[in-house]
């Protein structure tokens, strides 16, 4: 009960925030204030519930290119990827970190205060950066998969930490840039010169 009182303090205070950076026009601590409270209470309240299934639905899309090209099998239900290479079997665990709710919580929270997008736009943006952000984690799971398979177990160290994350941060780079900077530099106006863009 304490709790639960101190998590609608804690959301009573952020909305007053937000009402009164909006009042007040200061754009940048609506954005900042806005985006890390909506993680917060987004990542309190999903956590819990949403891992698992996130997990086990990455694994099984995972599953279904490995499956394709014959280098590795999804047991979703489970979460593991089962990876066949020359010095034996790996099992493969789809944790909280492989998941991606982290990464999409992020996105959410700051696509929603953005304010270059508005209504339809920037609904289709949030489902476009989810949807990139799971082919992005699918395509870091078979990069590592891919390695595990032709250079064997020992590989695996170099597969999850170094490759995977460099074609993960790699894509997610690419996505923001176009969501975000791309789309704020098309809206800006510097001097007399301002770009203009029908489609945004």
């Amino acid at each position: 009960m304490k709790s639960l009182m101190t998590v609608l303090a804690l959301f009573g205070l952020w909305i007053y925030l937000l009402s009164v950076f909006k009042r007040k026009k200061l754009e940048f601590f609506y954005f900042i204030t806005g985006s890390v409270g909506m993680f917060a209470f987004l990542f309190s309240l999903l956590e819990p519930v949403a891992t698992a299934p996130l997990a086990r639905l990455v694994c099984r899309l995972t599953g279904l290119v490995g499956e394709a090209f014959g280098m590795f099998q999804a047991y979703s239900s489970y979460g593991i990827l089962f990876i066949e290479n020359a010095n034996g079997p790996i099992s493969l665990y789809i944790d909280f970190e492989c998941a991606g709710l982290v990464e999409i919580l992020v996105y959410l929270s700051l696509i929603t205060f953005f304010a270059v997008y508005k209504g339809v736009r920037k609904l289709a943006a949030g489902i476009l950066g989810v949807l990139w952000i799971m082919f992005s984690n699918i395509t870091r799971l078979f990069v590592i998969c891919c390695i595990i398979h032709f250079y064997g177990n020992e590989s695996y160290y170099m597969a999850h930490t170094i490759v995977g994350r460099l074609v993960f941060y790699a894509l997610s780079i690419i996505m923001y840039f176009y969501i975000f900077t791309r789309a704020q530099i098309r809206k800006q106006k510097v001097g007399e010169f301002q770009y203009v863009d029908e489609s945004n």
